[in-house]
């Protein structure tokens, strides 16, 4: 209670600055508590509450509403008095249960539960049938728990000359896109899903303005970005907007700005067409799921372009999209596409603690004796790198080399590997294309690259020359030569003619080391045709033919002999013959602690990373 103290002098309450009176707060013999409202002026078209500083009795008040008063003069006297087991009247001193409601907030808050799950039951449960998960499902997995903060919640499509305003708001929540920033494994980044339960998914004008806010933020902060790809492209419907053909919409070109900038993941869940598989397709890699169909135009318009009537599982199946290069990670289902997108993202930060690894000695048996034997080469990845840390990307397609990301002392690095059980390990275009891609997006991305090579040379003859070849391969050469990675190779066995120095970036010297295995053997071209080109009219001379097989095999003997990696070191052509157990230590060599990071460059390394 307030008690007067009739001994005090009386507290003036004087104007803060000159306004209209337009509300008393307090009358006479009004007990008032420090910090309470006894006046509210107006000034400059804003009401303005005059605060007591201090507790007391309301003497007098010295003026009327409609009152001009100027900066100074009295408002109200307050007798003074000394205040017990009173609280003060500010709204922050009053726990949360004893506030008042307020329309405004309840209004706001009600508005935004109409954009969450709960507020869609038959949606979310017609998705649920299907096996799939919603936008904002995808993006809870995604993302670091509470770290979510989404931009144009309150959107709706732009069709109000079509469907009222409260139909708009019930049944496209977000325009169809929800989008915001997050954290994944604590990193910031920028995270947005097509929610195929609005309009299939389609682009909408509002969202695309979404997008493009976004993009912009990622490009000013240097966040990576996660985009759930899934919908049916362009949106006819939002009438609202005054556009012809909307062919002037920024959100492609600010998109592929951001090749090169920032590592940009694509998921494709379910059907991706038209714009939406625009994005996709300008994404660093694309990870799609089962049941997935992607495709530059869904089957409205193929049909349209009298190109036949097609189902759209029919359009871009994932056999077919993985096996052509388009996806580059296969997932089961959408919990499998984020757990990958999260992995693949760990491998652009800081380095990670080293996990276990395995036993080195293995790697001394791997690759056979017996020169002709094929071996299995991803087994020399996963011993050679921490354990669990290989990440193989575009499995399907190039099957000729191997492109992963690994760690090796927990650090990331990228490794480029031919396949001996695919045509001996010869390099076609398939799998040029494939390793030029691959060293791009490394060096975009600051990461050292590791070369095993194994190849015979690159694939010749008519039906390769029909590949265009000469163009795919000579894409290894300009990837290669133009490296500011670190870059190592190490031969596991052939090391032949073009191939092998493309696998090395380009020549032996090219890369900080090129060592080589026991097992290793070298040549300009493939011996036994080096051989039977070189000596050619020597063994024709030769009438007996047993005893010109023997003549040519002993001519090929020599040659392996002379090709041996021991006598490639011995005359300073590679670094060095290594124990295979050694090799950590040599891969090792290619990080520094001085290294600079992605993120805090000052612009792009290459003008983007290419999508093929």
């Amino acid at each position: 209670m307030i008690m007067p103290m009739p001994d005090s002098a009386d507290v003036a309450i004087t104007a803060p600055f000159a306004g209209v009176v337009v509300s008393i707060a307090r009358q006479t013999d009004e007990l008032v508590g420090a910090g309470a409202a006894v006046v509210v002026l107006e000034a400059m078209k804003m009401e303005h509450e005059v605060l007591a500083q201090s507790g007391g009795i309301v003497r007098s008040v010295e003026v009327a509403v409609g009152d001009a008063v100027e900066e100074g003069q009295v408002l109200v006297r307050l007798a003074h008095a000394s205040i017990e087991d009173a609280s003060r009247d500010g709204v922050g001193e009053l726990p949360p249960e004893e506030r008042a409601a307020r329309a405004d907030l309840d209004e706001v808050q009600e508005r935004h539960a109409l954009t969450l799950d709960p507020a869609r039951p038959v949606a979310v449960a017609r998705r649920h049938e299907r096996g799939r998960r919603t936008a904002r499902e995808n993006l809870e997995d995604l993302l670091d728990e509470g770290s979510f903060v989404e931009y144009g919640p309150l959107l709706f499509a732009a069709q109000e000359a079509r469907r009222s305003r409260e139909e708009l708001i019930a049944r496209t929540p977000a325009d169809g896109l929800v989008a915001g920033i997050g954290e994944i494994d604590g990193e910031p980044c920028v995270a947005m899903s097509y929610d195929y339960t609005v309009l299939a998914g389609t682009q909408g004008m509002r969202n695309h303005l979404k997008k493009d806010r976004l993009f912009e933020i990622a490009e000013r902060r240097r966040l990576p970005l996660v985009l759930f790809a899934e919908g049916g492209g362009g949106r006819p419907g939002d009438v609202d907007m005054p556009i012809v053909a909307g062919l002037d919409c920024r959100a492609f070109a600010l998109f592929a700005r951001l090749s090169g900038l920032v590592p940009l993941v694509g998921i494709a869940s379910g059907y991706c067409f038209a714009g939406n598989a625009a994005l996709l397709g300008c994404c660093d890699v694309v990870i799609a799921t089962e049941d997935s169909s992607i495709g530059m135009g869904g089957p409205a318009m193929i049909e349209g372009g009298g190109l036949g009537v097609f189902e759209p599982g029919e359009v871009g199946p994932i056999e077919m999209q993985h096996a052509n290069g388009v996806v580059d990670l296969r997932a089961r289902d959408d919990a499998e596409a984020v757990d990958a997108a999260r992995r693949y993202l760990s491998y652009f930060r800081q380095a990670v603690s080293p996990g276990p690894v395995p036993d080195q000695g293995v790697l001394r048996q791997l690759v056979p004796e017996q020169r002709k034997r094929a071996y299995d080469v991803r087994r020399v990845i996963d011993t050679l790198c921490d354990e669990g840390s290989v990440l193989e990307l575009r499995s399907g397609f190039g099957k000729g080399i191997v492109t992963a990301l690994v760690r090796i002392e927990g650090r990331s690095l990228g490794i480029v590997a031919n396949d001996s059980t695919h045509l001996g390990g010869a390099i076609d275009a398939p799998a040029a294309d494939k390793a030029a891609h691959f060293m791009g997006l490394c060096d975009a991305f600051e990461l050292p690259l590791l070369f095993l090579c194994d190849t015979p040379g690159f694939m010749v003859g008519p039906a390769a020359e029909r590949m265009a070849s000469v163009r795919h391969f000579a894409r290894m050469f300009l990837a290669g030569a133009n490296l500011s990675v670190p870059a190592g190779t190490i031969v596991l066995r052939k090391g032949y003619g073009l191939g092998a120095q493309a696998m090395a970036g380009g020549g032996f010297k090219a890369p900080l080391f090129t060592v080589a295995w026991p097992t290793s053997e070298f040549g300009a071209m493939g011996l036994e045709g080096a051989v039977r080109l070189g000596m050619r009219r020597e063994l024709e001379a030769i009438e007996d033919p047993q005893e010109r097989e023997r003549a040519f095999a002993a001519t090929v003997e020599a040659a392996y002999e002379r090709g041996k990696g021991l006598n490639m070191a011995s005359y300073g052509e590679i670094d060095d013959v290594i124990d295979p157990a050694e090799s950590r230590r040599w891969i090792a060599t290619l990080f520094s602690d001085g290294a600079t990071h992605w993120s805090r460059r000052a612009g792009k390394k290459h003008a983007f990373v290419d999508a093929w």
